[in-house]
C-alpha cells in the first residue's frame, strides 16, 4: 500500500529512508501541534530537507499522515508475528504476547495518540485501510486466545477478549496522566492479565504472571 503514495523518486531504499525520516518528524509535530496547524514547511525543516525535496516523497499533507499511521500499525503487525508462536499453544505463550504487546504500546504511546488523534482526517477510502490492518491485528490476538486456551472458547468471547487486550495496552498511553500515578507498566499489565485470566475461568494461581 506504499506504493499509493505517488513519488518521483525511484530508488526504492532512498524512499524508505526519507519516509521514515518523514514519519519520525511528522509524529513529533502532531503531538504538539496537532495535524491541521502542522504545515509541509516544518514537516520538512524537521525531517531535515527543502520543502522541494519533501514533495518528491509525498503528493499532499494527508499523504503524510497516510505514511505516519501505515507505519504505527506495520511496526505493530511486526511486533506481533514475531513474537506469537501458534506452533506451541500455552497459558504461558498467550502471557508472553500479552505483555510483549503492552511493553510496544508503552514504547509507542506518542505514536499512538497521535494516530487515533488524527486518522479522522485521512480520506474515508485511506481510513478504511488502516483500520482494516488493524482488525487484522485483531484477528492475530484472537487466534492466540484460542489457539492457548485449554478449554473451549466461543468465537464471541474470543472477539470480544481480543479488542480487549488491544486496547488495553493502548489505554496505559491514553490515560497515562490518570495510570501513571498509580501503576507502574509492570503491576498494570499484571492486573489485565489477572482480569484477563479470570475471563477465561483460568485459576491464577497456577500460572506465573
Amino acid at each position: 500500500m506504499r506504493g499509493k503514495v505517488i513519488t518521483s523518486v525511484k530508488d526504492t531504499q532512498l524512499i524508505e529512508k526519507r519516509r521514515e525520516q518523514i514519519v519520525k518528524a511528522a509524529i513529533s509535530l502532531f503531538k504538539n501541534k496537532g495535524f491541521h496547524k502542522t504545515t509541509t514547511r516544518e514537516i520538512a525543516k524537521e525531517s531535515g530537507f527543502s520543502i522541494g525535496t519533501l514533495y518528491e516523497y509525498i503528493r499532499q499533507k494527508e499523504d503524510i499522515l497516510f505514511l505516519v499511521c501505515e507505519a504505527i500499525h506495520n511496526d505493530v503487525d511486526l511486533h506481533l508475528k514475531q513474537v506469537i508462536d501458534l506452533e506451541n499453544p500455552s497459558i504461558d505463550h498467550l502471557i508472553t504476547v500479552v505483555k510483549s504487546y503492552f511493553q510496544l504500546m508503552d514504547e509507542m504511546q506518542d505514536e499512538v495518540i497521535v494516530m487515533y488523534q488524527e486518522i479522522k482526517s485521512l480520506e474515508e477510502k485511506t481510513r478504511t485501510y488502516i483500520l482494516q490492518k488493524e482488525r487484522e491485528m485483531i484477528q492475530m490476538l484472537k487466534q492466540v486466545i484460542v489457539s492457548c486456551t485449554p478449554h473451549y472458547i466461543s468465537e464471541m468471547d474470543a472477539e470480544l477478549l481480543a479488542n480487549n487486550i488491544f486496547v488495553q495496552g493502548q489505554m496505559w498511553g491514553f490515560r497515562r496522566w490518570a495510570l501513571h500515578q498509580q501503576f507502574t507498566l509492570e503491576s498494570y499489565t499484571e492486573r489485565q492479565i489477572q482480569f484477563l485470566l479470570k475471563a477465561l475461568s483460568i485459576d491464577t494461581d497456577e500460572v506465573d504472571v
